[in-house]
């Protein structure tokens, strides 16, 4: 059990965060050097980081090990956010926005539900076959190209795919818990699912909450646009439970989101049948009608990426050849790994070169110049993101090699005692808000969850699907995706104003997500 000026002292770096973005409005990259300057310093002076632990490093030694770490993880981001930049900037560029803005807008007369379809169902379906941050990169501007404001269109798509992180990048969260536990993947997500299947219509009602308060010009919000939420809800919901209880881990979040996006589209078109059409609130200017072909075209970037998702993540030969493919460096304990051919942000790059050479001719316009203009525009807005970034993810590596996060958890679960399962998900948001990752936040704290569990005599199996949740959950307050998705539409230096939009979301649903462990599934 660490010692309380150790607990004070490993809380200090996140509070220091928290209260500069959220009460002083500074921007990620100031409070996170403030944070990074923190952590160095009492991971030094009350862990022992560099002199106790790592002594053969010494001091700057260590300390160039995480923020070794940092740097190699905000490259492997930035891999994302430039090439998803790319995309918006060439779909700007070549107006096929507009088309696709123009159809989409077709499936209903209530821009609500076409932005619950770009929000939920779209979002969720690149959390599930790309993960890592890719849904918020690429649904965030459009949700921007559809008129709205930058922050609300970022906590929307952060809310919107919350629940698709336990199983995103088809499954990856997974694996570590089934690695290092007794229970086989499909009792893990069975566990998980079960959680987001009670509460997850939350997220749903909240995503169009936010959607409704974000319109540019209020209308009425008929009982119709919640009863639309809720069915899309139960489209998700139903599938991604049940594939998680009888497939395994790898599919729910993918399919449910794809299966889900269709039904809910034909629901729309039959809806509209017979009705009179009468211009969206939400832009005034209609783009004209499309035939197939040209919005076939406008999509080109969007749809070579869904084929090669579906291609790199669903052919199991494929898939091994290509995530078997990485570049591994180590020094001492610090390391990073990247499968770059296997890579989301490698896929977005291909996707992009190959939908500006789709779309140069149908738009007259050379692929040169196209893809020129939008890399170049992309990279001017990279630098403050970057910045951003390494602060942030030094301060996650340092704490985590300093034992600054075990000591967090380790206090927490000997505090709460037989309340312990109401804590377990927040000990996953923690591991998330700390690291950026529900992946990471799982490597850290599933075997300390199970261990806590084991010795309070509740069930392992629930306080780690719990954890699962919770890990999730995290996704919506962690720096490292709020300054991601933040990059892309332009909002860098405004993450605090996310991040309070989004703060409140993730304790509710978490503390819910504690409740029914607590009350219903952890007890023996």
């Amino acid at each position: 059990m660490p010692s309380t000026l150790q607990t004070f002292a490993a809380g200090m770096p996140i509070l220091a965060v928290l209260l500069l973005m959220l009460g002083l409005h500074w921007s990620a990259a100031k409070a996170g050097l403030v944070g990074l300057a923190l952590a160095i310093g009492l991971s030094i002076l009350t862990f022992g980081f560099g002199t106790r632990l790592l002594p053969e490093l010494g001091v700057t030694g260590a300390v160039a090990g995480g923020l070794l770490e940092a740097v190699f993880g905000a490259a492997t981001i930035l891999w994302i956010i430039f090439p998803a930049l790319c995309i918006h900037e060439l779909q700007q560029a070549s107006g096929a926005i507009d088309r696709i803005r123009g159809a989409i807008g077709r499936l209903s007369s209530d821009p609500r539900l076409t932005a619950l379809l770009v929000a939920w169902f779209f979002a969720l379906f690149l959390e599930g076959a790309a993960g890592f941050g890719t849904a918020a990169a690429l649904a965030a501007p459009f949700l921007v190209s559809m008129g709205f404001g930058k922050v609300e269109a970022v906590a929307i798509v952060l809310v919107g795919h919350a629940i698709g992180v336990s199983f995103g990048a088809v499954g990856t969260p997974i694996i570590p818990l089934a690695a290092v536990t007794p229970f086989t993947a499909l009792e893990l997500s069975s566990s998980i699912a079960t959680y987001h299947a009670l509460l997850g219509w939350l997220m749903a009602l909240m995503v169009m909450f936010l959607i409704n308060q974000a319109l540019p010009r209020k209308a009425p919000m008929p009982g119709s646009v919640w009863v639309w939420t809720l069915i899309a809800a139960a489209l998700f919901l139903l599938p991604f439970y049940l594939i998680a209880r009888f497939v395994g881990p790898e599919l729910p979040t993918l399919g449910a989101s794809l299966l889900g996006a269709v039904i809910f589209m034909a629901l729309l078109v039959s809806s509209r049948r017979g009705t009179t059409p009468h211009p969206a609130p939400l832009q005034a200017d209609r783009p004209r009608s499309q035939g197939v072909g040209e919005l076939i075209t406008a999509g080109a970037p969007y749809l070579v990426l869904i084929a090669i998702i579906l291609f790199t993540r669903l052919v199991p030969p494929v898939q091994e050849t290509l995530s078997g493919i990485a570049w591994h460096w180590a020094f001492h304990q610090f390391e990073g790994r990247v499968a770059y051919l296997y890579h989301p942000g490698t896929l977005l790059m291909v996707s992009f070169v190959v939908g500006a050479w789709w779309q140069r001719a149908f738009f007259h316009n050379s692929e040169t110049v196209l893809i020129s203009g939008a890399m170049y525009r992309a990279l001017r807005r990279l630098l403050p993101v970057a910045v951003a970034l390494i602060a942030m993810l030094g301060l996650s590596r340092i704490m985590v090699h300093a034992g600054m996060i075990d000591a967090l958890a380790a206090t927490a679960a000997g505090s709460a005692g037989s309340l312990w399962p109401l804590f377990a998900p927040f000990v996953g948001v923690l591991g998330t808000f700390v690291t950026g990752s529900a992946t990471a936040s799982n490597i850290l704290f599933t075997e300390f969850q199970q261990a806590s569990a084991e010795r309070a005599g509740f069930s392992p199996l629930a306080l780690l699907g719990a954890q699962g949740v919770g890990a999730a959950v995290g996704n919506l307050i962690a720096p490292h995706n709020i300054i991601a998705a933040s990059g892309v539409v332009g909002l860098s230096g405004r993450e605090g104003e996310v991040l309070r939009r989004t703060l409140g979301v993730t304790l509710v649903y978490t503390l819910l997500c504690g409740l029914l462990a607590l009350m219903v599934f952890a007890a023996h």
